[in-house]
This record gives C-alpha cells, structure tokens and sequence, in this order.
C-alpha cells in the first residue's frame, strides 16, 4: 500500500556553488586589487628632482586645539603658548588657505582663553575656526 505524504518535495532549493563560487571571484579579485596597489608604490622608479617635492594635492589635515580647564592650549597632545601656536597656525595657513582649525574649549575653561585661541586662529588666517561642542542627552 502506497502511502502519500501531505508534505511536497518541490520546496525551495538554494545550490549553494554558484554562491561559493562568486565569493570566491570577489576574494581573489581583492586581494589581486590590493596587491596590485602596494606593488605600483614599491617599483623601482627614479624620480626626477624638484625644488619643491611633494604630492601635487595636498590633503587637508583639520588642527585640533584643545583649551583645557585652567586654559592651557594643547595641540597633538602638547601644550602650546601663544606665540608658537600663532606660528604654527600661520605656516599651516599659509600652506593651505583653506585649513581647517577645530576648537574644542573645556566646559569649565574661562571663557577669556577660548576667545584668545580664536583670536590667535583668526590673526593667522584662518576665517573660519570651528567651535567643537557635544550634544545634550535627554529631552
């Protein structure tokens, strides 16, 4: 006696080859490209010689300076004074119109010393300084 089961054979199937197969091309394709950029950088080319070497664009590099409770001006984790901080302003500006200087003032820090940081940013140049805050949390 035959018995027939409710249940249909003709369910979805998923082949999973092809799938494995097209992951496959997408890893061997990477890490060709990959390979293929590190090796452009490392052949051995004679540069010819310029008096101002470099890349032709230079990418910009936002300053960030922090102001921190008792006013300190710290720039790439060191403290700067004043007039080195107005230097080192000027020659970024100076290099790149269009620098970016970003702000980021201690909540605590007297005002005084956040607007002389701005002061010093906008006597070397900069048009623009940025004022860094944090969003409030809650309603």
């Amino acid at each position: 006696m035959l018995i027939r089961s409710d249940e249909s054979e003709s369910g979805i199937h998923v082949d999973f080859v092809p799938m494995v197969d097209v992951l496959f091309n997408l890893l061997i394709f990477f890490l060709l490209a990959t390979s293929l950029k590190q090796a452009e950088r490392e052949m051995h080319v004679a540069l010819p010689a310029a008096r101002a070497p470099g890349p032709i664009t230079a990418a910009l590099r936002e300053i960030v300076i922090n102001v921190d409770a008792e006013g300190r001006a710290i720039v790439g984790g060191k403290a700067t004074g004043a007039e080195e901080l107005r230097d080192l302003i000027h020659t970024a500006a100076q290099a790149n119109p269009e620098q970016k200087v970003s702000v980021r003032g201690d909540r605590r820090a007297a005002y005084e010393h956040i607007v002389t940081v701005l002061d010093i940013c906008k006597g070397a140049g900069i048009q623009e300084p940025f004022l860094d805050t944090v969003q409030l949390q809650g309603p």
